[in-house]
């Protein structure tokens, strides 16, 4: 099993996600930005977990999002952040102090 695989099958992220997801409301933070209701069903790594593993578990670093949100902040084909994922990030490294790694 892959490592990814079993982070995400793993009791302590299934914990961590429902506590994401509670602590956002069930709904997708991102289109709330734009005054949009939409149910959430995805946590978000904002730094990517291969790329920031010091992060991996930290909650300010995740936000529930919709599949569809989702979507738009990876590039689904190679997994690297979107244009719209790079500015979430670079926003919240911004608010938290944190070093965005080039």
């Amino acid at each position: 099993m892959k490592t990814a695989d079993r982070f995400y099958k793993s009791a302590r992220w299934k914990r961590k996600r429902e506590a994401i997801l509670k602590r956002d409301g069930y709904m997708c933070q991102v289109s709330a930005r734009y005054g949009k209701r939409i149910p959430a069903d995805t946590v978000h790594h904002i730094f990517p977990r291969d790329q920031y593993p010091e992060y991996a578990w930290e909650s300010w670093n995740m936000i529930a999002v919709s599949r569809k949100v989702h979507d738009e902040l990876h590039d689904r084909a190679t997994g690297a952040l979107t244009k719209k994922g790079m500015e979430l990030l670079k926003r919240t490294a911004r608010r938290k102090g944190v070093h965005v790694r080039e």
